[in-house]
């Protein structure tokens, strides 16, 4: 795992340009353990799967995410599924507690540990600086305790990784999944709009949803 982490991590920091790749035939659903902010017959689904050590990640989480939250997410046009996908150790740590958050209160966490990943992401041990964040959103520090050394926390989040390389083809941060469609890199939010545009201008209207539902019989 190691080796792959430092694989990944290598592509990560090299700043590949972002690309629209093919979409492929096994794609994320939404399930029971999801973290969803948005409303849920939101017709677009965005799933984002991210590394909290991820630069890139951090940039999108700053300069894109906030506009596609307000004009697209807090509007009913679209939800965002968070996916963990940690990089190296830190990232799975971080993925632990913002786990340990009540689910009302991830999407907090999630903007929090992006934009303060420079005080802990780069630490030989980011405890300190988790512990810190975890405190302010609420969680004690005994629950923080038993989040971070929850070995089978750490697993589930290590195994839906590799479900995610295996299975929908992630291979690094951030990939996105709009309606179906894979996006890798952190798109600018002009081009990420572009890109939910098109999503929604895919969707039937309820008059041709009908239409294909409930075809007319001839005469």
């Amino acid at each position: 795992m190691r080796k792959i982490w430092l694989a990944l991590a290598a592509m990560v920091l090299t700043g590949a340009a972002f690309a629209v790749v093919p979409a492929r035939a096994d794609v994320p659903t939404i399930t029971a353990d999801d973290r969803v902010l948005g409303k849920a017959d939101a017709p677009i689904t965005i799933f984002e799967f991210f590394s909290f050590t991820c630069p890139h990640c951090a940039d999108f989480a700053k300069e894109t995410y906030p506009k596609l939250k307000s004009e697209w997410i807090d509007t009913g046009r679209a939800k965002l599924v968070y996916r963990d996908y940690p990089l190296d150790r830190n990232a799975l740590k971080a993925a632990m507690v913002a786990r340990c958050a009540p689910p009302e209160r991830y999407s907090a966490f999630f903007e929090t540990l992006f934009q303060q990943q420079m005080s802990w992401a780069m630490s030989s041990d980011p405890s300190p600086g988790l512990r810190r964040i975890a405190i302010l959103g609420g969680i004690s520090g005994d629950q923080f305790d038993n989040c971070y050394n929850d070995e089978a926390l750490s697993k589930s989040i290590v195994a839906a990784e590799f479900e995610a390389q295996k299975n929908y083809g992630v291979e690094s941060t951030p990939t996105f999944f709009i309606n179906g469609k894979k996006l890798v890199g952190a798109l600018p939010y002009d081009e990420f709009a572009k890109e939910l545009g098109h999503a929604a201008a895919a969707i039937p209207s309820p008059h041709q949803a009908a239409s294909i539902e409930t075809p007319q019989t001839q005469q």
